[in-house]
């Protein structure tokens, strides 16, 4: 399990060199998006700029098991009020010297995360969107098995649209 967690470290350093050694970007921009399934699987990766390092599906797997197995025990220790005012959240950004990382957790269990630029300081109203989006054009889907991959032309298209307005 320590290794595993290695290759969350790893890939995150991956993730910021390959931020650090571009020029500065003045835009706010939307590296990434990732969504993880309520079990802890990867269900949708997408890249939106080459300024972010390619992961490799495995990678990506890793990525995503990882960041669940941190998200549910920094949910279990966190001192903040547990009670029905005030839903636990976990994690929900992670800072680096390159890019933040922003989390949105559902009620149902399932992670949004983006990695945008520095300058974004919260993207909840854009991943909370982005849940929409996966309701309308995923979960509306008669064809969508629930924990699977996502694979709709229409959401990619309409995620996309939802970054690049951010």
């Amino acid at each position: 399990m320590i290794h595993k967690y290695a290759f969350f470290v790893r890939d995150l350093k991956h993730f910021d060199i390959a931020l650090s050694n571009k020029p500065p970007v003045l835009d706010k921009m939307i590296h990434s998006v990732f969504i993880i399934n309520r079990s802890g699987g990867l269900i949708y990766n997408k890249n939106y700029t080459q300024q972010v390092a390619q992961f490799s599906s495995n990678e990506a797997l890793i990525f995503a098991g990882t960041f669940h197995g941190i998200h549910a025990l920094a949910s279990r220790i966190s001192p903040a009020l547990k009670g029905s005012a005030t839903r636990d959240l976990g994690i929900q950004t992670i800072d680096t010297k390159g890019f933040r990382l922003h989390c949105f957790q559902t009620p149902t269990g399932i992670k949004f995360i983006a990695v945008a630029d520095l300058l974004h300081t919260s993207l909840v109203d854009v991943l909370s969107k982005a849940y929409r989006l996966y309701c309308d054009y995923a979960l509306k889907n008669p064809f969508y098995n629930l924990e699977m991959p996502i694979r709709s032309d229409m959401f990619d298209t309409m995620l996309l649209q939802l970054v690049q307005e951010n």
